[in-house]
């Protein structure tokens, strides 16, 4: 049964937009100063209850603010992000700003360098505010696994704002910044987006530099935007997208201006529905705006075509040995020798290793480390990891299969909205499940985003999920803008 999007915003907290930014700048009705200075104060305000930020740099985003506002008074031509204030997840690099990872075995770490996205995105006139909670090094669904504790849903304060990106979402969702950075490596962005009720997309993988990025798995790893608007959503992947010589992951694929299409009509696009997303562990609130917002779809002039995608259902397991095999090796490196703080134990340097490690990283990360560690071990590679990367392929001819036949799929952003603090964290196996509508994609490499996709009786986001072929954002965007202004979700 299809029924209507809810069209009630989530938003709490007056919104700008980087369109808006702009025009206010160049009209001089504010300056880039005001704006840094109103939303360091929301985030004073704001932060305590919500706990997004775990550090802020207030003076460099007043010094960009003081260098956008020099160029308003010389007449100079703005850069595409100028005086837009931004986030950034506590995982990319910040030259001279802490950088922890939500972990404790970073604790006062500080980057002698920024991560290329973020260089852009200053570049282009950002206003960088601070950096973001997340759980331990990325690893988590709930932002729960922070050794700074848990990020609260903006929607409400009871609820998850998902994870591992859940600063991200949760500060923009809140209005304390316009945009924020994120990463995506099972669901990471687009799962928060849905959750805390904004557009969140995952680009391609090697669309972004992932340098300066710290790394939980390699070959799944993005790093992506959050905003309030799809547009803006466009705007900010104008800025970070596009090849770098310091990450060899980066594509060469030229970059096209990803807010020309978006006015564009997208009837006649095919829409791929594939059934393996539509299961009977979907909560029925979450069924009913998924579907109302394909029959939104149907009304611009989409036509939805029914897909199999046979190997969905393997896509967790996969996953979760790929994941942790990868982070068993990334983390390695972190055993108090050159990061971080140092446990020195029994003064053996085993013993040193075992402390630093045992007493610094989280549970969460030793359990991702210990199977990691298992399905790499002599006797099991063959059986998980190399069996897995067979699967891993399947699932991507899936993929493959399925843009044949479509130019999009949509499915649910998560099967469940938001779930309540707490509610998991002793099952890690109902934690992990909340990714089975996202791990696709970053297995496959595709791009995806989650768009609003009105609200269950309780008033919580829900989220629809676009998934585009490689390098296809502009199509992903494209039908994420229709959606948006047909729902008025924002």
């Amino acid at each position: 049964m299809k029924g209507e999007v809810v069209a009630e915003s989530t938003n709490k907290f007056e919104r700008w937009t980087i369109g808006g930014i702009r025009e206010a700048l160049l009209a001089k009705r504010v300056s880039a100063q005001e704006l840094a200075e109103d939303y360091l104060g929301r985030i004073a305000r704001e932060n305590p209850k919500l706990n997004a930020f775990l550090a802020l740099s207030p003076e460099r985003a007043l010094k960009q603010a003081a260098r956008v506002d020099a160029m308003v008074a010389s007449g100079a031509e703005l850069p595409a992000l100028a005086g837009v204030p931004v986030a950034i997840k506590d995982v990319i690099s910040t030259h001279g700003v802490t950088t922890t990872c939500g972990s404790r075995i970073l604790e006062n770490y500080v980057p002698p360098y920024d991560a290329s996205a973020v260089a852009r995105m200053e570049s282009a006139g950002a206003m960088m505010l601070g950096k973001t909670n997340c759980d331990e090094f990325a690893m988590g669904s709930s932002n729960e696994n922070s050794a700074y504790g848990p990020v609260h849903n903006p929607v409400a304060l009871d609820r998850v704002p998902g994870g591992s990106s859940g600063g991200s979402a949760a500060a923009v969702a809140a209005g304390l910044a316009v945009a924020a950075l994120g990463t995506d490596t099972g669901g990471s962005i687009r799962q928060p987006g849905g959750f805390c009720g904004i557009p969140a997309l995952m680009p391609t993988y090697g669309r972004v530099s992932r340098y300066g990025l710290i790394a939980l798995a390699s070959s799944l790893d993005r790093i992506g935007p959050f905003t309030t608007t799809v547009r803006d959503a466009a705007e900010v992947m104008n800025v970070i997208a596009g090849r770098d010589a310091n990450d060899a992951t980066s594509a060469r694929a030229a970059v096209p201006d990803y807010t020309a299409a978006l006015g564009e009509s997208v009837e006649g696009l095919r829409i791929g529905i594939p059934r393996e997303y539509f299961g009977p562990g979907m909560d029925p609130a979450v069924r009913h705006n998924i579907e109302a917002g394909i029959g939104a779809l149907e009304k611009l002039g989409c036509k939805t075509v029914e897909l199999h995608m046979p190997h969905t259902e393997y896509a967790i397991a996969v996953y979760y040995i790929l994941l942790t095999a990868e982070a068993s090796s990334n983390l390695a490196r972190f055993d108090g020798v050159r990061y971080g703080p140092r446990d020195t134990g029994d003064g053996t340097l085993m013993g040193m290793y075992r402390a630093t490690r045992g007493h610094l990283f989280g549970d969460e990360v030793k359990r991702r480390i210990i199977l990691g560690t298992y399905v790499l071990s002599a006797g099991y590679y063959d059986a998980y990891y190399r069996k897995a990367q067979q699967v891993r392929a399947l699932i991507t001819r899936d993929f493959e299969d399925a843009f044949k036949k479509v130019d999009l799929i949509v499915t649910p952003t998560s099967p469940a909205p938001a779930f309540k603090l707490g509610e998991k964290t002793n099952d890690p196996l109902a934690m992990y499940l909340a990714d089975i509508y996202t791990v696709t994609g970053d297995l496959s490499g595709v791009t995806g985003i989650s768009v609003p996709c009105g609200l269950t009786p309780e008033g919580l986001p829900v989220g629809l999920q676009i998934f585009g072929p490689h390098f296809a954002e502009a199509r992903v965007l494209q039908l994420a803008h229709a959606f948006e202004q047909t729902t008025h979700v924002n």
